[in-house]
């Protein structure tokens, strides 16, 4: 296919943080078929003293067309920083923004790809309104009227929305987006940045927790949703069976909107359940890796989880998941397979799957095989990418979209 005849996708690019959603889409300028599709991105430049990292990573992604972008100032401004660059992007912003309108037309962008945050969302739709693109807004959370009027203009409007996971789908559906105009295209991670051969000593031996000691590992930022609550309550079960077991709760407190510490709250919890010996916080960590290494199960009982990547991260790295059946959650980790799911809220159920998997190290073995392959052979960038390049030639044609179906690529042994 000649350089004029390929597709040309636009993805907007509006945070600096590097967030989960931004890391997905950079899998998917990475992995799309440069033979088919010439890949553009918008996003903001560097300031004195500092590269966003979203730039950072993109600069990274070799045959890419990078257009440094003066965005409109952020639906809400927090910091010094913040606010900094929304005074500047509001002087700067609607001359880019013309300029923006001719770098489309200019380069005959035809699809413009955002996430469902309202500048990028916004941004996605609008340019594709002035120029004749088809716009995608990319929905990487539970939709609900929760979310900013601009978020759900966005996604109301665009010519398709993209979901992570069927039940996100069904969510999207349900705030009255056509199902014919979404298409469900499960997240990725990218295995060979999580070698199951990683050492874990190192984290057992900070912790001063010895290489038989039953250990768990919950990394997710800490709020009630994600289940911590619940997960401390089953430990104080399993300990029962098991006196010794650990349990690391890796991550960043979400502090309460009318002041207090949820962290405070669980250690709070795990003093009056007499596990406080038993419980571990560490507080955020870059080294997931090696907790992931250190631990024998990773436990999440989030409710109504989204997808779940750090589900995918648990079993490129073997390891079995406990985590609740909604959601999400069975879309990535599958019943009796990759783990074991039992009903949310269910602190008996839940407690009966950790020690369940911990009495038998045989099956917790089977499951970190089979959890690895899973990823392997379904969950890669490259399969997200075809999906993606599937639905755009579907969104520009009327064709049937062919995603890979999940169990395709999977031996079933």
């Amino acid at each position: 296919m000649s350089q004029k005849d390929k597709i040309n996708v636009l993805f907007v690019q509006s945070q600096v943080a590097l967030g989960a959603d931004s890391l997905i889409h950079a899998h998917f300028m990475r992995c799309l078929d440069r033979r088919e599709f010439s890949v553009h991105v918008a996003c903001p430049g560097e300031e004195p003293n500092y590269v966003p990292p979203s730039l950072e990573a993109i600069r990274q992604i070799p045959d890419l067309h990078l257009r440094i972008t003066q965005f409109a100032p952020g639906l809400s401004q927090r910091s010094a920083r913040a606010v900094l660059q929304g005074a500047r992007a509001s002087l700067g912003f609607p001359r880019d923004f013309v300029d923006l309108v001719r770098y489309v037309r200019r380069h005959r962008i035809r699809i413009i790809h955002g996430t469902e945050k309202p500048r990028d969302g916004t941004y996605a739709v609008i340019l594709g309104k002035l120029t004749g693109a088809k716009s995608v807004v990319h929905v990487h959370v539970k939709w609900s009227s929760e979310y900013s009027r601009p978020a759900r203009w966005a996604v109301r409007n665009a010519t398709a929305a993209f979901s992570i996971s069927q039940y996100v789908t069904d969510t999207i559906v349900a705030m009255g987006k056509p199902a014919d105009r979404i298409f469900t295209i499960p997240n990725c991670l990218d295995a060979k940045n999580w070698d199951p051969e990683t050492d874990g000593g190192e984290i057992r031996r900070e912790f001063a927790i010895s290489a038989d000691t039953p250990l768990l590992a919950s990394v997710s930022r800490l709020f009630s949703w994600k289940g911590q609550r619940e997960l401390v309550r089953a430990i104080a079960t399993v300990k029962q069976e098991f006196p010794a077991v650990k349990l690391l709760i890796v991550g960043e407190d979400e502090p309460y909107v009318h002041g207090g510490s949820f962290t405070e709250e669980l250690k709070a919890l795990s003093s009056s359940l007499g596990v406080s010996e038993n419980v571990i916080f560490t507080g955020p960590r870059r080294d997931v890796r090696k907790i992931m290494a250190a631990c024998d199960l990773y436990t999440m009982p989030s409710f109504e989880e989204p997808f779940g990547v750090v589900f995918l991260e648990a079993m490129a790295m073997k390891k079995p998941v406990i985590a609740v059946d909604n959601g999400g959650t069975p879309e990535v980790v599958e019943q009796g397979r990759a783990g074991l799911l039992s009903p949310p809220w269910d602190v008996e159920a839940l407690a009966a799957n950790i020690v369940a998997l911990l009495r038998d190290p045989e099956r917790r073995r089977s499951m970190g095989e089979y959890g690895r392959r899973r990823v392997l052979e379904y969950f890669t960038p490259e399969r997200a990418a075809r999906d993606v390049g599937s639905a755009y030639r579907s969104m520009l044609d009327g064709s049937e979209f062919h995603a890979v179906a999940p169990e395709a690529t999977l031996d079933p042994r």
